[in-house]
């Protein structure tokens, strides 16, 4: 079971749309350097580090024809292909060197669907992607395989 990093998406402020990016720096329980959630100190909370969606999910989302979401604006930092991310619930997996571990499926929200548009919380139930945690330090790249431990 594996897959790859099709695109990374990082944002300094809440509210802003996530700019994509070629390669970030993952630190182990603080999350992804230049992103909003990022724990200079240390002490990220269950979960926070880093988020990840299939692209598969937004490309099945748009062909049902309701909705419709560019991945930059689904506010999550990693976009997959070739993996089913929600299967990551519970395990450690890597993104290129860094190790991660999935926490809980990322569920759409009231706020997400009030940057983007009416109908994405329905759109997106358990298919908004994964909340995980960073476990190991490293760089996280563009192309980078994703693979189970």
């Amino acid at each position: 079971m594996g897959g790859h990093v099709e695109a990374i998406f990082l944002t300094a402020e809440h509210g802003e749309l996530p700019a994509p990016v070629d390669r970030v720096r993952a630190h182990a329980g603080r999350g992804l350097e230049g992103n909003r959630y990022y724990w200079e100190d240390g002490g990220a909370p269950p979960g926070r580090a880093v988020t990840l969606i299939a692209s598969e999910a937004v490309e099945t989302v748009a062909s049902e024809g309701d909705v419709s979401v560019e991945p930059a604006a689904t506010r999550r930092n990693v976009l997959t292909r070739g993996i089913d991310v929600n299967a990551l619930v519970g395990k450690r997996f890597r993104i290129g060197a860094v190790e991660c571990e999935g926490v809980e499926l990322c569920e759409p929200c009231e706020t997400l669907e009030g940057m983007t548009q009416p109908g994405v919380i329905k759109a997106f139930v358990h298919r908004a992607g994964l909340n995980a945690d960073i476990l190991t330090d490293g760089e996280i790249s563009v192309g980078d395989p994703v693979t189970v431990v």
